[in-house]
């Protein structure tokens, strides 16, 4: 009999605020060592919190497009710990009433096959400091910075059965928080971390003890780390022993797990309601000024762009990735027109380009005007495709929009009639052994006829045209 897996996630998503959720301290990235952590964010005696009326709507958004019922009254609990970065010795978090309860659905694919993984809850809460072990010998540093930046923890049922179906939920959160523009999605910078809790059993008996993986901040790690953890815990229960519920962490440069510590319980933290805060009180009118704003979800618009585009549902997908490359395809075709040709130059040259710039869509030298502008001049005939993908080059330098480019190096195709004729007829007079060649059955020569055309006009000839010349010509 072989082992089922038993895996649910818990998404730290870092909420889009300029301040953190209970101080007026910047969560700006990158500053020096505690220079963001005022009086309240160090835990010092007689400093009372002031919740962030902005992290509100950004936990609503996210549960109506989930599906989940919204907290109407939620409470901030305090969770009891001790840990170096956490000065206060207990964070602010939501336990027993968090804002985004229970209902919550997200599909993902794997493989071809739709599955519904369970969405339990989605609470607000502070981050911790960090506590910094390699800047100095003998030593730790702890960065306060980041305690008090406001996190939405998302809760999965553990539906998971498998490590890339992990990595797939994983990805469908990523793309739906960036899409609500509740998160900026950064998992370099920390924006979004996950906790895998992975445990083994036999079909048929109880779930077994979980481990869980802490602070997971790439996909790929993620799907080696639960693997790792798989193989683990099966050598363990194979062998005689018992996997013992604990918090493991990744070690991407040695692909292995190790224990950091035993997991706690939820009566280990001793939560009870912070005294300082009082309960967020949310009424259908926050509710439905929270919906009339919700962007269309990335599901949606993927079939939308199927149905009303005629694109595929590759292209589609691609196309979806991020709210940043929806937004920007749907501005090139709104000036254009024309989807399919519009979806394969910013699937085509301009990921090529941002790929092997390392660049996001927003950064684009090219704005989707000026690539609008570059596929009318193909359009209209004014430059060729071949042409087109020099003039993109030169845009993408920074010379310019595509007609300045077009004028100033003088790439406007050939269409007059009488000049193409010229074109072919030298081209025929100088290849009189390939004319009979042609004309003895060989009709691959006439690919060789329109090649050297193109390059006797460097490429400006209309390729339509030269076809059509050509054809007449060799009859």
């Amino acid at each position: 009999m072989t082992w089922e897996v038993v895996i649910g996630l818990e998404i730290h998503a870092q909420l889009t605020t300029k301040t953190k959720i209970f101080s007026g301290s910047s969560i700006a990235y990158g500053a020096e060592p505690n220079t963001q952590a005022n009086l309240l964010d160090l835990g010092m005696p007689g400093q009372l919190p002031v919740l962030n009326k902005a992290v509100i709507p950004k936990a609503i958004k996210l549960g109506l497009a989930i599906g989940a019922e919204i907290g109407r009254r939620s409470v901030f609990d305090r969770k009891n710990y001790f840990y170096p970065d956490l000065p206060k010795g207990y964070q602010t978090s939501q336990f027993s009433f968090p804002i985004v309860d229970k209902g919550g659905v997200v599909e993902i694919e794997v493989e071809g096959e739709i599955k519904k993984i369970g969405v339990t809850r989605a609470h607000l809460e502070e981050d911790a400091g960090k506590s910094i072990h390699d800047a100095f010998p003998g030593q730790t540093g702890v960065d306060l910075n980041r305690a008090g930046t406001p996190l939405l923890e998302i809760v999965s049922e553990p539906d998971m059965r498998s490590a890339k179906e992990a990595v797939a939920y994983a990805k469908k959160m990523h793309e739906l928080v960036q899409y609500l523009g509740i998160c900026d999605g950064n998992m370099q910078e920390g924006s979004f971390r996950v906790d895998s809790n992975v445990s083994i059993h036999k079909p048929g008996t109880p779930f077994g003890t979980r481990a869980e993986l802490k602070n997971i901040n790439s996909f790929k790690f993620i799907e080696q780390a639960i693997e790792l953890e798989i193989e683990r815990q099966i050598e363990v229960l194979e062998s005689g022993g018992k996997v013992v519920q604990e918090t493991r962490l990744y070690d991407a440069d040695k692909n292995e797990t190790r224990s950091m510590r035993e997991k706690e319980e939820a009566n280990d933290y001793r939560y009870f309601p912070c005294p300082d805060l009082l309960p967020v009180v949310i009424t259908e009118e926050d509710i439905e000024a929270v919906r009339s704003e919700m962007p269309e979800m990335p599901d949606a618009k993927r079939k939308r762009y199927v149905t009303d585009f005629g694109l595929s549902d590759y292209d589609a997908a691609f196309l979806t990735g991020s709210r940043a490359m929806a937004e920007y395809f749907e501005a090139v075709v709104a000036q254009t027109n024309e989807a399919k040709v519009s979806a394969n130059w910013v699937m085509g040259e301009l990921s090529k380009a941002l790929n092997q710039k390392g660049m996001n869509i927003v950064d684009s030298p090219v704005s989707a005007d000026m690539l609008a502008g570059l596929i009318e001049r193909i359009q209209d005939n004014t430059i060729s495709g071949k042409i087109a993908k020099q003039v993109f080059d030169a845009m993408w330098s920074g010379e310019g929009a595509a007609d300045e480019i077009i004028e100033q190096k003088g790439l406007k195709q050939i269409t007059d009639s009488s000049a193409i004729e010229a074109l072919v007829d030298d081209v025929l007079a100088n290849n009189k052994a390939q004319v009979e060649a042609y004309k003895g059955g060989q009709e691959k020569m006439f690919g060789f006829f329109v090649g050297q055309v193109m390059k006797a006009s460097q490429g400006q000839a209309n390729p339509a045209q030269v076809n059509q010349v050509l054809k007449e010509k060799l009859k």
